[in-house]
Protein backbone atom coordinates (compact mmCIF):
# COMPACT_ATOMS: atom_id res chain seq x y z
CA UNK A 1 0.00 0.00 0.00
CA UNK A 2 1.53 3.46 -0.98
CA UNK A 3 2.89 5.66 2.03
CA UNK A 4 0.16 8.32 1.69
CA UNK A 5 -2.75 5.77 1.59
CA UNK A 6 -1.58 4.46 5.14
CA UNK A 7 -1.33 8.31 5.98
CA UNK A 8 -4.85 8.23 4.94
CA UNK A 9 -5.85 5.41 7.05
CA UNK A 10 -4.35 6.31 9.97
CA UNK A 11 -5.78 9.44 9.89
CA UNK A 12 -9.35 8.25 9.57
CA UNK A 13 -8.75 5.95 12.19
CA UNK A 14 -7.31 9.12 14.31
CA UNK A 15 -10.71 10.47 13.49
CA UNK A 16 -12.44 7.94 14.93
CA UNK A 17 -11.63 7.87 18.20
CA UNK A 18 -11.63 11.69 18.36
CA UNK A 19 -15.55 10.98 17.66
CA UNK A 20 -15.92 8.32 19.97
CA UNK A 21 -13.99 10.20 22.87
CA UNK A 22 -16.72 13.32 21.96
CA UNK A 23 -19.84 10.30 22.28
CA UNK A 24 -20.28 9.82 18.61
CA UNK A 25 -21.58 6.67 17.53
CA UNK A 26 -19.94 5.26 14.65
CA UNK A 27 -22.52 3.71 12.03
CA UNK A 28 -20.34 3.41 9.32
CA UNK A 29 -16.39 3.60 8.07
CA UNK A 30 -16.16 4.03 4.10
CA UNK A 31 -19.86 3.50 3.55
CA UNK A 32 -19.78 2.77 -0.04
CA UNK A 33 -22.73 2.47 -2.67
CA UNK A 34 -21.73 2.42 -6.11
CA UNK A 35 -19.13 4.80 -7.05
CA UNK A 36 -20.45 7.00 -3.81
CA UNK A 37 -18.56 7.06 -0.78
CA UNK A 38 -19.00 8.35 2.64
CA UNK A 39 -15.65 8.15 4.96
CA UNK A 40 -17.26 8.22 8.10
CA UNK A 41 -21.04 8.30 9.21
CA UNK A 42 -21.92 9.08 13.04
CA UNK A 43 -24.98 9.97 15.18
CA UNK A 44 -24.86 12.15 18.52
CA UNK A 45 -28.27 13.26 19.87
CA UNK A 46 -30.85 11.96 17.19
CA UNK A 47 -28.32 14.06 14.10
CA UNK A 48 -26.91 11.86 11.87
CA UNK A 49 -23.08 13.56 10.89
CA UNK A 50 -21.62 12.81 7.59
CA UNK A 51 -17.85 13.44 8.84
CA UNK A 52 -14.88 13.99 5.79
CA UNK A 53 -11.66 13.25 6.84
CA UNK A 54 -8.29 14.77 5.32
CA UNK A 55 -5.16 13.83 6.58
CA UNK A 56 -1.81 15.61 5.45
CA UNK A 57 1.93 15.17 7.08
CA UNK A 58 2.21 19.24 7.39
CA UNK A 59 -0.05 22.60 5.93
CA UNK A 60 3.13 23.55 4.07
CA UNK A 61 1.30 23.97 0.77
CA UNK A 62 -2.61 24.64 2.04
CA UNK A 63 -4.53 23.53 5.03
CA UNK A 64 -6.63 20.14 4.82
CA UNK A 65 -9.99 21.16 4.70
CA UNK A 66 -9.09 23.39 1.28
CA UNK A 67 -9.19 19.98 -0.18
CA UNK A 68 -12.82 19.64 0.49
CA UNK A 69 -14.18 21.20 -2.83
CA UNK A 70 -17.67 22.63 -4.08
CA UNK A 71 -17.32 19.36 -6.24
CA UNK A 72 -16.23 16.89 -3.33
CA UNK A 73 -19.24 18.89 -1.43
CA UNK A 74 -21.63 17.48 -4.41
CA UNK A 75 -20.45 14.11 -4.23
CA UNK A 76 -20.48 13.71 -0.66
CA UNK A 77 -24.52 15.47 -0.38
CA UNK A 78 -25.31 12.90 -2.86
CA UNK A 79 -23.46 9.89 -1.34
CA UNK A 80 -25.29 11.16 1.97
CA UNK A 81 -28.45 11.25 0.36
CA UNK A 82 -27.74 7.78 -0.99
CA UNK A 83 -27.38 6.53 2.76
CA UNK A 84 -30.45 8.21 4.15
CA UNK A 85 -32.59 6.18 1.34
CA UNK A 86 -30.69 2.95 1.44
CA UNK A 87 -31.11 2.68 5.52
CA UNK A 88 -34.25 4.66 5.62
CA UNK A 89 -33.22 7.04 7.84
CA UNK A 90 -35.21 10.08 9.05
CA UNK A 91 -32.87 12.34 10.85
CA UNK A 92 -31.22 15.72 10.25
CA UNK A 93 -28.46 15.62 8.51
CA UNK A 94 -24.72 17.75 9.80
CA UNK A 95 -21.36 17.49 7.14
CA UNK A 96 -18.52 18.32 9.12
CA UNK A 97 -14.73 17.79 8.26
CA UNK A 98 -12.30 16.46 10.36
CA UNK A 99 -8.44 17.02 9.54
CA UNK A 100 -5.25 15.07 10.94
CA UNK A 101 -1.98 16.73 10.64
CA UNK A 102 1.05 15.44 11.13
CA UNK A 103 2.54 11.59 11.89
CA UNK A 104 1.06 8.70 14.00
CA UNK A 105 1.06 9.40 17.62
CA UNK A 106 1.63 13.17 17.48
CA UNK A 107 -1.31 13.84 14.98
CA UNK A 108 -3.35 17.71 15.12
CA UNK A 109 -7.10 17.19 14.79
CA UNK A 110 -9.38 19.71 14.39
CA UNK A 111 -13.23 18.67 14.18
CA UNK A 112 -15.09 21.67 11.80
CA UNK A 113 -19.03 21.29 12.59
CA UNK A 114 -21.13 22.34 10.05
CA UNK A 115 -18.46 22.87 7.69
CA UNK A 116 -20.81 22.77 5.03
CA UNK A 117 -24.07 23.03 3.72
CA UNK A 118 -26.21 21.01 1.02
CA UNK A 119 -25.84 23.31 -2.31
CA UNK A 120 -29.30 23.86 -4.13
CA UNK A 121 -28.88 22.42 -7.92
Amino acid sequence: MAEHNILGKDGEEEAVKHLISHNYTIRHRNWRRGRKELDIVAEKENELIIVEVKTRRNRLFAEPQDAVTPLKIRRTVLAADAYLKFFQIDLPVRFDIITVVGEVNSFSIEHIKEAFYPPVW
